[in-house]
């Protein structure tokens, strides 16, 4: 009993161990996943807020550089338009200083003017008058202007009370009898003559560009011939005439040994008309400005061109020539005195006055 009970396998306790319990586990799975998901959402959103955060820096960035030039343009069209206004304000303040200077200018001669006297009004008058004479003489050329101007000077001085002018009355006396012995040019005469003659031009007609007198040109009255003596002419003799006139009227005969010239065409006969009233123009001109050499080249030059191209036999054509001949003779740019001297004297005397405070009349 003893040993059969040593060898029996231990009691089994009825009583086993409790199952382990593993839901907390889970618990803790999920929330460690929600809080991951929690923070990944989380990342996102920060992501995403700094995305358009950066956007809108860069944006900002952009307005911001959008701002600086349209505010740096503002700027230097501000600039511009101070500068302006700088440069417009000098110029006012110059005008207004110019115009101060005038004032006080006006000003001083009118207090001049209230002490001058009678002879220093008929002094610059005649000032004046040598100036006006000094102009119509080089600008102008014309002496009878200067002449009446000098001799009214003269005239001025003669009733002014100054012993002084004397030696301005001897020059003018020498300077109106050189102007006295010069041919004056009758330059309104010129003008219209040559005028005259472009409308004779105009009047010309495409006949008068036929030259009878040319070399090779036979007329009808050559070639017809002479009616026989002894009366009248038979049948047969009139026949023949009358077939001869005809012909001629188709054929024209000339000699080929001498220079021909040629018949104008109505385009040429307008060209030849318009050339001589260019040359004729030119003369006009030369009259105007007292050119002598371009008058009598112009004037050359169409009296060429009418016996070149013209019937010397035309009466328009022949008072043509006469008259651009005619014109040819004149001088239109007369060696001319100088008459500046007494002008020169007479500044120096009112110079002297002013100096001696218009004192009276010293010599």
């Amino acid at each position: 009993m003893t040993e059969t009970t040593k060898q029996l396998p231990a009691p089994i306790d009825k009583d086993q161990p409790a199952r382990q319990r593993i839901w907390p586990v889970w618990v803790i799975a999920i929330i460690a996943l929600i809080c991951v998901a929690a923070l990944a959402l989380w990342n996102w959103q920060q992501w995403t807020g700094q995305q358009a955060s950066l956007q809108s820096l860069k944006s900002l960035q952009q307005d911001t550089a959008q701002l600086e030039k349209l505010y740096g343009d503002r700027g230097s069209q501000q600039g511009q338009r101070l500068q302006s206004l700088e440069e417009k304000l000098t110029s006012q303040r110059e005008l207004i200083a110019t115009q101060q200077r005038q004032i006080d200018h006006n000003a001083r001669e009118l207090l001049e003017a209230g002490n001058r006297t009678r002879t220093d009004w008929l002094l610059a008058e005649a000032e004046y008058l040598l100036r006006i004479a000094n102009q119509r003489l080089l600008i102008e050329k014309d002496i009878r202007g200067a002449l009446s101007a000098l001799q009214a000077t003269d005239e001025v001085l003669k009733e002014s009370d100054d012993i002084g002018v004397y030696p301005v009355r001897q020059q003018l006396a020498r300077e109106i009898l050189a102007l006295k012995g010069i041919t004056g040019v009758d330059r309104t005469g010129l003008y219209l003559t040559l005028e005259a003659a472009i409308d004779s031009v105009h009047q010309l007609t495409d006949q008068a560009l036929i030259s009878e007198q040319a070399p090779g040109f036979v007329s009808n009255s050559q070639s017809n011939g002479a009616p026989p003596a002894g009366g009248e002419p038979s049948m047969l003799a009139q026949a023949w005439r009358k077939f001869k006139t005809t012909l001629m009227q188709v054929v024209v005969v000339r000699r080929l040994d001498e220079s021909v010239k040629p018949l104008l065409s109505p385009d040429q006969s307008a060209y030849a008309r318009l050339n001589l009233q260019l040359m004729l123009e030119e003369a006009e001109m030369a009259v105007l400005r007292g050119n002598q050499t371009l008058y009598e080249r112009a004037l050359s030059k169409a009296q060429a061109a009418v016996e070149d191209w013209y019937d010397a036999s035309n009466p328009r054509v022949s008072a043509l020539s006469n008259t651009l001949t005619k014109l040819a003779t004149n001088n239109v740019a007369p060696d001319l005195p100088d008459i500046s001297k007494s002008l020169d004297l007479l500044k120096e005397r009112l110079a002297g006055r002013l100096s001696n405070g218009n004192g009276g009349d010293d010599s």
